[in-house]
C-alpha cells in the first residue's frame, strides 16, 4: 500500500503543477501598436519584446532595436511593409538584452548591425556561455561604436549615437535624430517601472551613477520625443521628474553609507517602489527586459538565468558602487 500510496501522490503533484502551470506563466506580450511620429518615423510599440523605432531613408529603413523573437520580429516587419515597399537595410542595437537583440533571426541576411563595442562583446559573451536565450550568432553587429558620440548620415538620415556612460548595461547606445526631435532611449528609459527605480544590470557592468549621466545627456538634446524601451512615449519633462526622483534616492543612499548603515538598513528604509499600476514588490512587479543568455520570465528585478543569482536591486547596485574602494 505505502508504494501505491507514492505512486498516487507522484500523480496528484504533476497533475497539480500542470494546473497551476498556466497561472503562473508568463503574461502573453500586449499586441504590437505602430505609432507615426514624423513624416519618415515611427515607433513600434510593445509586442514581443522592447519597443522599436523604425526610420525609412532615401531607399531603405533602419530600424532601432529588433524585438525578442523571430515570431515578433517578423509582425514588426510585417507592419513595415505596409507602411513602405523599402527594404529593411539597418538594424541599430541599443543594447545587449535579448527582447532586443534576438528578433535580429527574422531580420534579412547581410543587413548593417550598429551597436556599442561592448554589446557586441556582451552579446559574443552570452554566445560562449551559451544556453537558452543567446543572441543569432549570425547576427552580431557588424558595425560598433567605440565613442561618447559619433554622427553618421545613413541613407540620407542624419544621426548622432551617444554613449555618456555606462547605465542600463555597460553597451548601451543613445539613438538621436536632430532634425526629426526624436531620441530612441533603448532600457535606460522606461515607463513599466517607478520613476526612481531605473533597471540597471551590475552584472553586465551598468552604473547608477551613469545612468544619471546618461539621462541628463537626453534631456540636453533638442529633442520633443522620446521612444522608451519598454512603454509609453515620454517628453523631455517626463525625463526631468525620473532624473530628479533618482537623484534624490540615490543621493539618499550614499547619505546612509556615510553615515554606516548596512545594506539591509538601507533595503528596508528605501524599498522599491511598486511599477506604475502593479502590486508591491514581491507580488510580481515587473522588470525592466530579458537579458541576453538568461531565460527571464519579467520578475521583479530579473532573474540570473541558468539557475545563476537574481539580478541586483537599484539599491544594491548603487551601494556597491559607493562602497567600493
Amino acid at each position: 500500500m505505502s508504494n501505491l500510496k507514492i505512486v498516487l501522490f507522484t500523480l496528484g503533484a504533476l497533475a497539480l503543477s500542470g494546473l497551476a502551470a498556466p497561472a503562473i506563466a508568463q503574461q502573453p506580450p500586449p499586441p504590437l501598436t505602430m505609432k507615426q511620429l514624423k513624416p519618415d518615423v515611427w515607433a513600434g510599440l510593445g509586442g514581443a519584446g522592447g519597443n522599436s523605432t523604425i526610420i525609412i531613408g532615401k531607399t531603405g529603413v533602419i530600424v532601432v532595436d529588433a524585438k525578442q523573437t523571430e515570431a515578433g520580429a517578423k509582425d514588426l516587419l510585417a507592419e513595415i511593409a505596409k507602411i513602405t515597399p523599402k527594404p529593411v537595410t539597418t538594424a541599430i542595437i541599443t543594447h545587449s538584452d535579448g527582447d532586443h537583440v534576438n528578433g535580429l533571426v527574422a531580420f534579412p541576411a547581410g543587413i548593417k548591425i550598429i551597436a556599442h563595442e561592448n554589446n557586441k562583446k556582451e552579446q559574443e559573451a552570452a554566445l560562449a556561455a551559451g544556453g537558452r536565450g543567446a543572441p543569432p550568432a549570425d547576427r552580431l553587429p557588424s558595425q560598433v561604436v567605440t565613442k561618447n558620440k559619433e554622427t553618421m548620415t545613413i541613407d540620407g538620415v542624419k544621426l548622432e549615437l551617444y554613449h555618456w556612460a555606462p547605465a542600463h548595461t555597460s553597451g548601451d547606445l543613445v539613438v538621436y535624430l536632430p532634425a526629426e526631435k526624436i531620441v530612441a532611449t533603448g532600457d535606460i528609459v522606461v515607463t513599466n517601472r517607478a520613476d526612481d527605480n531605473p533597471n540597471v544590470h551590475f552584472e553586465k557592468n551598468g552604473s547608477t551613477a551613469g545612468w544619471l549621466a546618461n539621462v541628463k545627456g537626453m534631456i540636453g538634446l533638442n529633442a520633443e520625443t522620446y521612444v522608451t524601451g519598454h512603454g509609453d512615449l515620454l517628453t523631455k519633462a517626463d525625463l526631468q521628474r525620473k532624473l530628479t526622483a533618482t537623484t534624490e534616492r540615490r543621493a539618499k543612499i550614499a547619505a546612509m553609507v556615510k553615515e554606516g548603515k548596512t545594506l539591509d538598513e538601507i533595503k528596508a528604509a528605501l524599498p522599491d517602489a511598486p511599477a506604475p499600476g502593479a502590486a508591491p514588490r514581491g507580488a510580481g512587479a515587473p522588470g525592466g527586459g530579458a537579458q541576453v543568455g538568461v531565460a527571464r520570465a519579467g520578475g521583479p528585478g530579473g532573474g540570473g538565468g541558468r539557475g545563476g543569482p537574481p539580478a541586483k536591486t537599484f539599491v544594491e547596485t548603487a551601494y556597491a558602487e559607493l562602497t567600493t574602494k
